[in-house]
């Protein structure tokens, strides 16, 4: 019974939390059609803060181009746990010095590195890319954005392979308990 009343007591508190909210973005957006005057303003679309973070902004200025040797890379079978690196040659084939000013892996497993010096035209860089297989098994595949002063602005590289489990891990199972 007192579980139920508290129960009851949070589902009160988050309709008027949730109330409130709608009550504030209410007066927002009377303020702002206030401040437009006679033009009513547009909606806006909520952008999360993780939107604005998620993508680096390209260099300003004059672009370039970016050629890879490669952009792929496949390392084939590996033991699960172990790190594979791989160095992917580029050429900055551009009138304009290259400038990287992000490289981002599509999960935490992969981490690149790159240069952060531009680079000059005719000149060659590598981007070092390492990919953890802890906690992975089967097929893989990663991709790496990389941001520059080139158009389009952002460039895909991957790495690929396989990862095989290990045969003598012990699979680990909950102790449960029923109560009766």
């Amino acid at each position: 019974m007192l579980k139920q009343i508290k129960l009851g007591f949070l589902a009160v508190l988050a309709v008027a939390f949730l109330a409130s909210c709608q009550n504030d973005n209410a007066a927002r957006e009377e303020a702002v059609n206030a401040a437009a005057g006679s033009e009513v303003a547009a909606p806006q679309t909520p952008v999360s803060p993780e939107a604005n973070a998620a993508e680096p902004a390209a260099p300003t200025g004059p672009t370039t181009a970016i050629q890879f040797n490669e952009s792929e890379f496949n390392f084939g079978k590996v033991k699960a746990g172990e790190k594979v690196q791989h160095e992917y040659v580029f050429k900055n084939t551009g009138k304009e010095p290259l400038i990287i000013s992000n490289a981002k892996g599509s999960c935490g497993c992969t981490v690149p590195e790159w240069p952060k010096e531009p680079i000059p035209v005719g000149g060659e860089g590598k981007i070092k890319v390492e990919f953890d297989s802890k906690g992975k098994s089967g097929n893989q595949t990663k991709q790496v954005t990389i941001t520059a002063n080139t158009d389009p602005p952002q460039t895909i590289i991957y790495i690929k392979g396989e990862v095989i489990g290990d045969p003598n891990a012990q699979t680990v199972t909950p102790n449960v308990q029923v109560n009766q």
